[in-house]
């Protein structure tokens, strides 16, 4: 294994400070994926997104993120992963101007689709730089930062959004993004060196890529539109372009979720053949060979799945059932911020007193405790102060799992696949947060109809009424509430609803809590002292060929055989 030259490893105080800009660069696309959710109920209002389309507006994100960032880990290697870097903040800077311009659904879901894509270069690319620029203790305190920065900028999105939301408008969500993005430049050209693949390798995996976007585009649509067009029998006409797919057939929703299991089961046999003959490979599958790598990423798929989907939600309900301003919405999310900072301070100096895994249990534990206190005691009546415990334990949560998890999976993968290895970790994040937003927005739809209904019914209204009143409620993601309740008479029509909605809530958190609860007896899939060597600096002695003598289980420590710089 080749290591990357001398000149390209940063030391002292200047690989700090190239810290804080890709640490700031990261921090946008983050908070771009969450302030998201704030400003969503207000979109809904001012571009009549329906319930599927609010529902595209995250997917879209995370799709074409998770599609692309094998492939930008890939070309960060070979062309520079600074390069990639400046290019990915072009890109997401100037679709955030397209988001804040948007005028109608097919806009802003294009636009936020183009968000991914920028998204999906920059974050495979700073892995990678920590990665190749940082080693030892000096690699832990550099991932412990990063995943504070995705923690606390999950947590702050909300509040960020809320406030913009409020005292100005939704666009400026998106519009904030353009004088952080040339903060970002300036600094990466002025502190970042730029590094490379230094093995030789060559090429391009795009049948890989083509299957790869194919099998998740197929299968979201299918989890994202089941409801609207049917599983099995198409319910209702859809039409693209000069396109129709009639009412009565198979369902467009089958035809694709087929493509998509059919597609991801191409790519595996294709990955594996292209292996056997030397290509490159999009996804080098030899790396899931390594325990860590291997089991922390099936742990981040599945955490994903619980996490994201419920800040989707929870924001929807706020606004519609207890009238909550932006701001509000925000404030009450802060309580997460606080837990995520809190857990974010205290992480990597408990992942050197108990071993990174064990922390990562530490946090998910949390996050299950959060999230579940959420499913009980959410309620139309329930106050700010009634959620904010469950909303700070989850942050703990996030905060603890994060940089524990990022560590675990990259500790053992040799430098010079560093940027397909973060792509891969990355996308295992994204896919998980893509179908796990439509996993549990389909939840949420079924569940606005079906409590709705229940509750209607309940109250004796007429079966028309209850008809018109749940269709209203799924096709508004729950927004028709405050409509509602300005007309006059409507009061038991409000009520029902509301608390349709918070019962809709409530089966969201529940299922968001069993994948979150799942994620953790996954970890216990991982060695227990996985990347605690690596988190005290000390790396094991190698043979001629640059193996582990030790008892590790991977393949390499990822550091490349570098000396470990100076921390001055």
């Amino acid at each position: 294994m080749t290591a990357n030259p001398p000149s390209t490893v940063l030391a002292g105080k200047r690989r700090w400070i190239a810290l804080i800009f890709l640490a700031l660069g990261v921090a946008m696309i983050i908070l771009d994926a969450t302030v998201v959710n704030v400003a969503i109920p207000s979109m809904v209002k001012d571009l009549h997104l329906s319930t599927s389309d609010a529902e595209w507006v995250n997917a879209a994100y995370s799709l074409t993120f998770a599609s692309l960032l094998i492939l930008n880990g890939r070309l960060a290697d070979r062309f520079g992963r600074r390069l990639l870097f400046a290019i990915g903040v072009v890109i997401f800077v100037a679709a955030s101007v397209l988001v804040a311009l948007s005028t109608n659904s097919i806009e802003v879901i294009g636009a936020r689709a183009l968000q991914g894509v920028g998204a999906a270069m920059i974050l495979p690319a700073s892995l990678s730089v920590l990665n190749a620029v940082f080693t030892g203790k000096a690699r832990a305190i550099a991932f412990a930062a990063w995943g504070a920065t995705i923690g606390g900028m999950a947590a702050l999105g909300p509040l960020v959004g809320g406030y913009l939301t409020t005292y100005a408008s939704w666009h400026w969500a998106f519009l904030i993004n353009l004088p952080i993005g040339i903060i970002v430049l300036i600094g990466l050209f002025a502190v970042v060196p730029e590094t490379k693949d230094t093995t030789g390798r060559r090429g391009v995996d795009w049948p890989g890529t083509i299957l790869v976007t194919a099998g998740l585009l197929g299968v979201v649509f299918a989890l994202i539109e089941g409801q609207r067009y049917g599983w099995v029998v198409q319910v209702q006409k859809f039409t693209l372009g000069g396109l129709t797919w009639p009412v009565g057939g198979i369902s467009i929703v089958l035809v694709s979720g087929i493509i998509g299991v059919g597609a991801l089961i191409a790519l595996v046999l294709t990955e594996r053949s292209r292996q056997r003959r030397g290509k490159i490979a999009i996804v080098d599958l030899r790396l899931f060979a390594i325990r860590t790598f291997g089991g922390g990423n099936l742990v981040a798929l599945v955490v994903s799945l619980g996490e994201f989907g419920l800040l989707f939600t929870l924001p929807l309900f706020l606004q519609s059932v207890k009238g909550f301003s932006a701001m509000h919405t925000g404030v009450v999310l802060t309580s997460l911020a606080a837990g995520a900072f809190i857990a974010s301070g205290a992480g990597a100096a408990l992942s050197q007193r108990m071993g990174p895994v064990r922390v990562l249990r530490v946090g998910m534990t949390c996050e299950v405790i959060g999230i579940v206190g959420l499913a009980i005691c959410i309620s139309p009546q329930i106050t700010s102060w009634g959620l904010v415990p469950w909303l700070f334990f989850y942050g703990l949560g996030v905060g603890f799992a994060t940089a524990p998890l990022t560590g675990v999976i990259l500790s053992e993968v040799p430098v010079n696949d560093s940027g397909s290895a973060s792509a891969v970790q990355s996308t295992a994040r994204q896919i998980g947060a893509a179908i796990g937003t439509a996993i549990l927005g389909t939840t949420l739809l079924i569940g606005l109809g079906h409590f709705t209904t229940n509750q209607m019914t309940a109250a004796g209204a007429p079966p028309q009424v209850t008809a018109q009143i749940s269709n209203a409620m799924q096709a508004s993601a729950g927004q028709i509430i405050p409509e509602l309740a300005k007309q006059p008479g409507t009061e038991v029509a409000v009520s029902a609803a509301s608390q349709g909605f918070a019962d809709a809530t409530k089966t969201v958190a529940a299922v968001a809590g069993i994948f979150v609860l799942l994620g953790l007896i996954t970890s216990f899939l991982l060695p227990t002292n996985a990347a605690r060597i690596e988190a005290e600096g000390y790396e094991p002695p190698r043979d001629g060929d640059g193996n582990d003598n030790g008892t590790g289980t991977g393949t390499g420590t990822g550091t490349g055989g570098q000396p470990e710089p100076a921390l001055s």
